[in-house]
């Protein structure tokens, strides 16, 4: 077992270029499923997310490989509609393989999707979806057997929340079935659009992506795209280093981020003191001094703030002065990380949807365990401005999003390592 071993009080510093997509290089894996041919994808995220959903493939006939940071699918011979239990268990995302292989074999047999603990995430709507556009779809403990013997039929759905997921599945399920889909309260976060994208480049008809409205006349074939298709930057990762630094001090540049993806999170900084500067692709933060407390933090969907980035904005928060109110209005379970922060000296009271977070002086380095990814990173984060070390297991939630992240930060001027258990052990009987 690997753990982290964080040395806080020092200031980050230089550089950090933000990897690609977590949430956006899963689902153009998985549409490359409907493509008969080899698809060369640019600015993927070395994460192990991306090598559950590359496993997927090869279970299901697909070769995939990996030169120069350009990652390929060939998914001309597949062969395989079914993926087992302990691959759909990896990863939550998993769960958009249904529409992908719907709409390339007709049928599939999956079971319900792993990934992170953050209370209740059905997937009612993804199976909804599929039988209004013609899917059978049968429940056998645990294992969803699905089959369009017809092949499926495009038609019109109105999402009763914008799901990311659900938004997803039904794109990658209609772009070949037969005649016109319509999406309304459609997700529109920057994922969907990026999906639209790569969809596009293999010959798909959709518009509307972006928007609360898409169309998706079916089309009978894709093709891969004639050039590499480039994953967009990932905003949560830009959002971690942003807080890292928050947490730190000192003053970093984060290149190759979409700012106008951050602009609900990027005030919040702002509010807590932080000098922000954004040209281009390019954040700049500067932070000397305290910490303030921030306006209300309410997650909502895109464009509002992400659920993704509210554990991760609390770090910093504990140690600003005055009080900060958090009200998750996304998932049930998504303040498992309090327990950790409070452990580092936070004062964090939190009840049903609202946490609310009252800076104290310092936090302080202590042994504990990631309750999840962004649960993790906001731990990674506070570590960084506590007093003393700290120790984290649970590495495999952050590594599902995260590339290298004790590099990363290490190349930026933090104290941070990769250990084993035993080094670990040994490390706590020199401090």
């Amino acid at each position: 077992m690997q753990k982290l071993i964080i040395e806080g009080g020092a200031p980050l510093f230089g550089e950090i270029c933000v990897q690609g997509s977590k949430n956006a290089v899963l689902p153009v894996l998985a549409a490359c499923v409907l493509c008969k041919g080899r698809v060369f994808l640019k600015n993927c995220p070395c994460i192990s997310d991306r090598y559950a959903a590359a496993r997927i493939l090869s279970a299901l006939g697909a070769k995939t490989d990996s030169e120069q940071g350009v990652m390929s699918a060939d998914c001309e011979n597949i062969t395989s509609s079914e993926i087992g239990m302990e691959l759909m268990k990896s990863m939550r995302s998993s769960i958009i393989f249904m529409g992908a292989l719907l709409g390339r074999m007709g049928e599939c047999t999956i079971c319900y999707p792993g990934g992170c603990n953050l209370g209740p995430r059905p997937i009612d709507m993804h199976i909804a979806a599929m039988r209004k556009m013609g899917a059978v779809i049968s429940d056998d403990h645990g294992y969803i057997s699905c089959k369009a013997p017809e092949g499926l039929k495009g038609c019109t759905h109105s999402l009763s929340f914008p799901s990311v997921g659900a938004t997803e599945n039904i794109m990658l399920a209609a772009v070949c079935a037969e005649g016109e889909t319509v999406i309304s309260n459609a997700a529109r976060e920057p994922e969907i659009c990026c999906l639209g994208d790569f969809l596009r480049a293999c010959g798909a008809r959709i518009s509307g992506d972006g928007g609360g409205r898409i169309v998706i006349e079916g089309v009978s074939s894709l093709t891969p795209p004639p050039e590499p298709f480039e994953i967009i930057p990932d905003r949560i990762a830009a959002a971690t280093y942003l807080s890292c630094t928050a947490c730190a001090g000192g003053e970093l540049l984060i290149r190759n981020c979409t700012p106008v993806h951050l602009e609900a999170v990027i005030p919040v900084f702002e509010q807590m003191g932080c000098s922000i500067r954004v040209f281009g692709s390019n954040i700049y933060i500067y932070r000397k001094g305290g910490l303030r407390a921030a306006d209300t933090i309410r997650t909502m969907v895109y464009p509002g703030f992400p659920t993704d980035v509210q554990a991760i904005v609390m770090a910093p928060l504990c140690t600003a002065e005055g009080t900060t109110v958090f009200v998750e209005n996304i998932f049930e379970n998504r303040y498992r990380h309090a327990d950790a922060l409070c452990r580092m000296g936070a004062d964090i009271r939190a009840e049903g949807k609202v946490a609310v977070v009252t800076g104290v002086r310092r936090l302080y380095g202590t042994v504990t365990e990631a309750p999840d990814l962004r649960g993790g990173a906001a731990i990674v984060c506070a570590a960084l401005g506590a007093e003393g070390a700290t120790e984290i297991s649970g590495v495999g939630f952050i590594d599902r999003g995260y590339e290298n992240i004790e590099g990363v930060l290490s190349a930026a001027g933090a104290k941070i390592s990769r250990i084993t258990e035993e080094k670990a052990a040994n490390h706590r009987k020199e401090v």
